[in-house]
């Protein structure tokens, strides 16, 4: 009962800190900046930018953000604050701030709230925010979390627009016809002129990376036929006819990218157009060209800094779980003391039978280890012996033989030591090998391992019969062995 109502105390006590942090009359006021904003919104303005105070949405968003997730529910803020990250991250955004532009947007994704049609347009800026970092398979999945988002509002026209930047991301990659594939699944369900003009546009930027300059100015001559205008499009045609040398088209376009779009990327690429294609210019005018291009390098060199920032906090969230230290401290403390408890309880027991387990599976490992080695020492003492029998029956095979010892070409030592090896288990190599004995000395080793006599061996070798004895205690003597053990040694030699 004590435990039960210490849990609600603190329960109660949290509750009413959260309350005194956000006061229920700057609750509301951040409440009313956000439909401001969602109403300038569906005006096609911007809050912060064409009407309000920018410096008013970042404390409503600050305020909402204030206020822990399962409180935030609790109160039917969700989407209200779902709504103040998106306003507060285009203003971050259009000011040049998309590093704390994407935290806005993740901290959206991370709400809870079930707005979908307000999550498809996060995550689709948040997909516009890695296109410009020219992280393009990032851009493409999040892009693609936009379009199911759409998709469970029912928002069809925004599902196909986020299609058709699925398949531009495709296209940037130069994957072009999983690029094309796409579009066309979006030209086989969608009627709207504005989506399908747009496809035009990603099928000649497919184009561009496949190298079909042709069918670039094909698609792009579409586009002027549907009324589009887009920078991009006079840029795609710039781009054609540089790659296929036809400066003076090329230079047309890009100066009219350059008088149409403030943005850098669009200029940096018109420059370079112009840079290289524009015969007409002086020497002083390229240098004047180059010179501004490199201004705008360096602007999108910051600028990139920036967006490299920001897709690295996505990248991170992506892959990091999301922080729920509040809960777990939440739950340490109901079953800390419980825990305790029971460790004490069965410390002892199971540090026993977790023993008593352990010295059993290493008694039963043990056994079974021995038997195995046990088994393979009797394989292999088994194998030897079978391999001595067959050596003492090559041994008689051989010196019975009327043919011997011309039956081992005792007269060609080469041929012999390859009969020999061929017989008993490369002998005469291993022999060879431990460089210590000389011709004589291995003849000597091949006789006593076929167990000859020590006449039969004067004769065969030749040697004087006196001499035998000697000889052979000499060589034993240098395989450190005697020479009452030299067979023996030999058959384990030609055994191992």
């Amino acid at each position: 009962m004590i435990g039960k109502r210490w849990i609600i105390g603190c329960w109660i006590v949290a509750m009413g800190g959260c309350l005194m942090a956000c006061a229920p009359q700057a609750v509301r006021e951040a409440q009313s900046v956000v439909a401001q904003a969602d109403s300038l919104w569906h005006e096609g303005k911007q809050y912060g930018m064409d009407e309000g105070d920018s410096a008013t949405l970042a404390q409503a968003y600050k305020t909402l953000e204030a206020i822990p997730l399962p409180f935030r529910e609790g109160l039917g803020l969700g989407s209200p604050y779902a709504h103040a990250c998106y306003h507060y991250g285009k203003l971050l955004r259009a000011k040049e701030n998309p590093v704390e532009a994407m935290q806005a947007f993740i901290a959206a994704t991370h709400s809870g709230t079930k707005d979908y049609h307000i999550l498809g347009r996060i995550y689709s800026n948040m997909g516009d925010i890695a296109h410009l970092a020219g992280e393009y398979p990032l851009s493409y999945d999040m892009f693609e979390k936009s379009a199911d988002m759409f998709l469970q509002n029912g928002d069809t026209l925004s599902y196909y627009y986020d299609l058709n930047n699925m398949a531009y991301e495709l296209a940037e990659q130069g994957k072009k016809e999983s690029a094309i594939y796409l579009v066309s699944q979006i030209e086989k369900s969608c009627t709207n002129k504005e989506i399908l003009t747009k496809t035009l546009e990603t099928r000649a930027e497919a184009c561009l990376y496949a190298h079909q300059y042709d069918s670039i100015l094909y698609y792009t001559n579409l586009l002027y036929s549907n009324n589009s205008r887009e920078p991009n499009i006079f840029l795609l045609r710039a781009k054609a006819f540089t790659f296929l040398e036809q400066k003076d088209s090329a230079v047309y376009y890009a100066q009219h990218v350059l008088s149409l779009s403030n943005e850098l990327f669009d200029k940096n690429s018109a420059m370079y157009i112009l840079t290289h294609n524009d015969d007409s210019k002086d020497r002083e005018d390229v240098r004047k060209i180059s010179a501004d291009r490199s201004d705008v390098q360096k602007l999108i060199e910051i600028q990139q800094g920036k967006l490299s920032q920001a897709v690295q906090l996505l990248d991170q969230d992506l892959h990091y779980k999301p922080d729920y230290r509040w809960l777990y401290a939440i739950l340490a403390t109901l079953v800390v003391v419980g825990a305790c408890i029971y460790a004490y309880i069965h410390r002892k027991r199971r540090q026993h039978a977790l023993l008593s387990q352990q010295v059993e599976d290493l008694t039963i490992q043990n056994k079974e280890a021995e038997t195995q080695h046990e088994k393979i020492i009797s394989d292999l003492e088994k194998h030897k012996r079978t391999i001595a029998d067959e050596i003492e029956k090559n041994c008689q095979l051989i010196i019975k033989a009327e043919s011997f010892p011309q039956n081992i070409y005792w007269k060609d030592f080469n041929k012999m030591c390859v009969a020999i090896d061929c017989q008993f288990y490369m002998i005469a190599t291993k022999l060879s090998k431990k460089n210590v004995l000389n011709e004589t000395e291995i003849r000597l080793c091949i006789l006593v391992l076929l167990n000859l006599s020590r006449v039969d061996i004067s004769k065969t070798l030749p040697y004087a019969s006196s001499s035998v004895g000697k000889l052979k205690d000499q060589t034993a003597k240098k395989l450190n062995t005697t020479g009452k053990n030299l067979r023996d040694y030999l058959i384990k030699m030609a055994v191992d």
